[in-house]
C-alpha cells in the first residue's frame, strides 16, 4: 500500500512541475510482488527506503499544495521534489535481484 501511495505522490508532484506524466516502468508497478521473494536484507532496506521517501514526499506536497493555493508558482520547487522522488525510487527499485531470462528467481 505503502507503494501505491508514493506513486501517487509522484504523480501529484509531476503534475505541479510541469512535467508530462511518465510511463511507469513494469518493474516498478510490480515492485511489491517482486521484492516479496527477495532476500530479507533486500526487503528490510525497500522498507526502510520506502519509510525515508515518505517522510520527505508528505512535508514537500504539503508544501508545495500551500504554495499553489496562495497562487504562487511552485514549478520550481516541485521540480527539485520530482528529481528526489525520482532517484529515490530508482535506488528503491536496484534493490531487486537480478533476473535472468528466465525471469525472477524462484525458491522451493
Amino acid at each position: 500500500m505503502r507503494w501505491a501511495a508514493l506513486a501517487d505522490a509522484g504523480k501529484v508532484v509531476c503534475m505541479l512541475s510541469g512535467y508530462k506524466a511518465e510511463q511507469v516502468e513494469k518493474t516498478v508497478k510490480n515492485f511489491p510482488a517482486l521484492i516479496r521473494d527477495a532476500e530479507p536484507w533486500r526487503r528490510d532496506l525497500a522498507l526502510k527506503g520506502c519509510a525515508d521517501l515518505s517522510a520527505v514526499m508528505e512535508p514537500g506536497i504539503s508544501a508545495l499544495l500551500a504554495i499553489n493555493a496562495r497562487g504562487a508558482s511552485c514549478t520550481h520547487a516541485a521540480r527539485a521534489l520530482w528529481q528526489e522522488f525520482a532517484a529515490a525510487r530508482a535506488s528503491i527499485v536496484a534493490l531487486l535481484p537480478p533476473t535472468s531470462d528466465l525471469g525472477p528467481r524462484r525458491s522451493a
